[in-house]
C-alpha cells in the first residue's frame, strides 16, 4: 500500500515552498478545465509510454486526479515498478487552492 495525503496538506506544502514532483493523471480536457499550477500533466492512459518523464532524482512522485481513483491506480502501477509514490486522497474535488486553466 502507498501513503496518501489530503489535498489540503498538499496545498500547505506547496504554499510553504516545498518542491513536489506532482503529476496530474487526468485526461487533457480535465487538465485544461483546471489544474494545480505546480503539476505536470501525464494522463493515466499515457503513463506507461511516458514513465521516463516521472522521476526527478529520488523524490517521491505525488499523483492527483479528479477524486483519487485514477491516481490510486497510477500509484499501484508505479509502486510495482519500484517508484516511491504518494496519492492525493480526494483529488481535485477536494483541492482548496487556486487553479490554473488551459495548457
Amino acid at each position: 500500500m502507498y501513503p496518501e495525503i489530503t489535498a489540503a496538506e498538499l496545498e500547505i506544502q506547496l504554499n510553504e515552498g516545498k518542491t513536489i514532483n506532482l503529476v496530474d493523471v487526468r485526461e487533457p480536457d480535465e487538465w485544461q478545465e483546471g489544474h494545480i499550477e505546480a503539476a505536470r500533466s501525464i494522463p493515466l492512459s499515457q503513463l506507461q509510454e511516458r514513465i521516463s518523464e516521472l522521476q526527478q532524482g529520488d523524490q517521491e512522485i505525488v499523483l492527483i486526479c479528479r477524486s483519487g481513483g485514477r491516481s490510486g491506480k497510477a500509484c499501484d502501477y508505479l509502486q510495482a515498478q519500484g517508484y516511491k509514490v504518494v496519492n492525493v486522497a480526494g483529488g481535485m474535488l477536494q483541492w482548496p487552492g487556486e487553479i490554473a486553466t488551459g495548457n
